[in-house]
């Protein structure tokens, strides 16, 4: 029987050291999803996110990062808010998003 290979549809947690491999070097543009557990919008935000990741498979790779636990990175790029929405492709910024003003299928359709 052959196997299929399916592409991932879930959102990948990274962290500082994984940054530079998981979004700047990917081949696909990867939507950045900052959050914390403490952030009630976060929790909002978090199943568009997931649907974002389903609704783009093969097309993105969505990956979240906890604010507090990457301070580095949220200070690279200037998260001053959560949640936030970073959008990459080729390994450069191309767009973001700070709070729930913003759904993240709206945020992809309008960038990419």
């Amino acid at each position: 029987m052959e196997q299929v290979r399916v592409m991932a549809t879930e959102v990948i947690p990274i962290r500082d050291g994984e940054f530079q491999a998981q979004v700047l070097e990917a081949t696909t543009p990867v939507l950045v999803y900052v959050w914390a557990d403490w952030c009630g919008p976060c929790r909002l935000m978090a199943p568009l996110v997931d649907k974002a990741a389903q609704g783009w498979a093969g097309r993105l790779k969505v990956v979240k990062m906890h604010v507090d636990e990457n301070p580095e990175l949220a200070r690279l790029y200037q998260v001053e808010g959560i949640p936030t929405l970073l959008l990459f492709r080729e390994g450069q910024l191309l767009a973001s998003s700070e709070g729930l003003g913003t759904k993240p299928a709206e945020f992809l359709t309008a960038h990419l």
